[in-house]
């Protein structure tokens, strides 16, 4: 999954510093609720890219929602966004359009054709 969020211009330091040590409870809930390989990206003028893999995105974010940690950060976090909202309630979710594994696995099934 990738998705996209806005970061207010003038949070951005801080929420870099923020995220340099997220509490371990956090990074625990999140890997008990089935996000993998996730990683956050922010540019200069706020756009924040973020992208991980778990096998039911919908169940990965509504284990999150039940947590307590969650509810924490996401009041915390909240203040640093364009839109002042949870950033699980804001994220816009980008479809993938390319990815390489899945080609290469296509044509190489074609290829055995």
């Amino acid at each position: 999954m990738c998705f996209t969020l806005r970061v207010k211009p003038e949070r951005i330091a801080e929420y870099r510093e923020r995220h340099a040590q997220v509490w371990p409870d956090m990074l625990t809930a999140l890997q008990d609720a089935g996000w993998r390989n996730y990683s956050l990206f922010l540019a200069d003028d706020g756009l924040l890219v973020g992208y991980l893999e778990t096998d039911d995105f919908d169940a990965a974010r509504a284990r999150m929602a039940d947590t307590e940690v969650n509810t924490r950060w996401q009041a915390e976090m909240a203040p640093f966004f364009e839109d002042e909202t949870s950033a699980d309630d804001a994220f816009r979710v980008l479809p993938e359009v390319f990815n390489l594994e899945t080609q290469l696995a296509a044509a190489a099934e074609g290829a055995r054709r």
